[in-house]
């Protein structure tokens, strides 16, 4: 029913209902009747008053039984008014996170050319990278070819057997260190193809020489050496970042057995070391432990790595190169002991003084110059070298 008839229906009942409470109140004053104990007149005025109430009270239920939106209005108006200050208070709370989700979205469009900018640069890395392998590639080869001449020397030669045998040894470690950085560049041209590498495999975040006198302190040591390990990631990984979170992930295992080793009161040099390759501003870098037992691995005056130089051969640049080969042999037995130095350290004057002798040297006399350790190193120690030399004819 539409809200016209509605009202054309209350008019209606309400003049029907008029005349007949008239009619009522006067028949009753006529009649002069009286009800409970009223006079007549009071009786018709009650009677009045009650039709008068009938009225409204019919005319109501008609507007509630006829109209929903009535009804809805008169009794759940808290109830929908409760229900529109919600509705406000999550429209506003919903423009909230829609500003917030904008500032975000500006964030992320920052981050992107901020990833653009670091793409560029590692197509430039790229580029180094490759030269650096195409340059190992020409290095190569030579070695190799060297090292075929000296195996056909040495079916000629009696004399010089077991020099040229050293020598050979020399190159074919020479010529795998080679092949080996080759293949690791080989992977880094992999990897730089997609980011910017910061970390490679095993490399390390931070090596200490740890001593625990009492067990209750090798929980508190262990956690110093990974936090450090994890601020070491944070200036490589993240430069310029605050480090407030955990970067380093490394497994319950690996922490175990750092503190395993600990704890029996013995001096360890323990390394936290990358698990892979890690792009710059990657958001985790797994690592492992490295832990070895504090130990002598070099002792004063030992002889790591030696060469013989023939009188035939002393052009400076025959002497350098045979020089530089000699102090990769001596680098290499340091790793292979256990040495954990970065690099042999040695006088750079020195070295050259050697170099200028031996290339100016005159006679036909060969000689037999060895990289002798000038003290002892533990595992952690750098390594402190000299070069000695010894005329075979003597």
């Amino acid at each position: 029913m539409t809200g016209w008839l509605l009202i054309l229906a209350v008019l209606l009942l309400g003049g029907v209902l008029a005349t007949i409470g008239d009619r009522l109140g006067s028949r009753i004053g006529k009649a002069r009747l009286s009800l409970f104990r009223l006079r007549p007149r009071r009786t018709a005025v009650l009677i009045t008053v009650l039709t008068g109430s009938l009225i409204s009270a019919l005319t109501l239920g008609l507007m509630l039984a006829v109209s929903e939106q009535l009804r809805i209005g008169l009794f759940q108006l808290d109830k929908i008014e409760l229900k529109l200050s919600n509705a406000r208070k999550n429209l506003d709370f919903s423009v909230i996170q829609l500003t917030r989700s904008e500032k975000q979205l500006n964030k992320a469009r920052k981050d992107v050319a901020i990833a653009d900018q670091g793409r560029a640069a590692a197509r430039q890395q790229l580029q180094q990278v490759q030269a650096r392998a195409i340059q190992l590639r020409a290095e190569l080869t030579p070695l190799q070819e060297r090292r075929k001449v000296l195996e056909q020397e040495r079916d000629r030669l009696g004399k010089d057997v077991k020099s040229r045998d050293a020598e050979l040894r020399v190159l074919q470690k020479r010529t795998s260190l080679g092949q080996q950085e080759l293949k690791q560049l080989e992977g880094k041209v992999l990897a730089l193809r997609s980011g910017d590498v910061v970390l490679s495999t095993g490399q390390a975040l931070t090596t200490a020489r740890i001593a625990i006198p009492q067990q209750r302190l090798v929980k508190k040591a262990t956690e110093d050496l990974l936090r450090e390990a994890n601020l070491r990631a944070f200036e490589q990984v993240l430069p310029g970042q605050p480090p407030n979170r955990q970067l380093l992930l490394i497994p319950r295992s690996e922490v175990a057995k750092v503190e395993q080793a600990l704890s029996n009161g013995a001096t360890w040099v323990v390394s936290i070391r990358s698990a892979g390759n890690v792009l710059r501003g990657e958001t985790q870098v797994l690592a492992f432990a490295d832990v070895r037992p504090n130990q002598k691995v070099v002792s004063k005056g030992e002889v790591l790595a030696s060469i013989s130089f023939d009188p035939n051969e002393r052009s400076p640049q025959q002497v350098q190169a045979r020089l530089n080969l000699l102090l990769a042999a001596a680098r290499t037995e340091t790793l292979r002991q256990g040495s954990l130095a970065p690099a042999i350290q040695f006088d750079v004057e020195a070295f050259k003084a050697a170099g200028r002798a031996l290339s100016e040297q005159r006679g036909r006399r060969p000689v037999l110059v060895q990289v002798v350790s000038v003290r002892d190193s533990d595992t952690a120690d750098p390594v402190f070298v000299e070069l000695r030399g010894i005329n075979l004819d003597e």
